[in-house]
């Protein structure tokens, strides 16, 4: 059973991964002017993501200092979940198993 709790955390883990590179790159081409906010669909996707990715952002925001217009929370959460797959979760899963 624990076994399976760890796999669907882990397909979660997967799921924020794309979820906040999608972000990044959406913002980025929004920043260069190749799509625009004019859109419907772009600006429903841009808020839909950022519903998702605030809860996640704002424990980080509140401890990192304020850098202005450079956001680092993402890659935080990026670095936090690499670690959390790569290290945290096998070494749970070898002692489950």
């Amino acid at each position: 059973m624990l076994i399976a709790i760890i796999q669907i955390l882990n397909i979660l883990l997967n799921i924020i991964w794309w979820i906040i590179i999608i972000q990044a790159i959406l913002s980025w081409l929004i920043a260069f002017n190749v799509i625009n906010t004019y859109n419907d669909f772009v600006r429903q996707v841009l808020i839909a993501l950022d519903r998702i990715t605030t809860p996640i952002y704002r424990p980080i925001r509140k401890i990192m200092p304020d850098l202005g217009a450079l956001d680092l929370s993402p890659l935080v959460v990026l670095l936090a979940i690499y670690i959390l797959q790569q290290v945290i979760l096998p070494q749970i899963y070898l002692a489950v198993a």
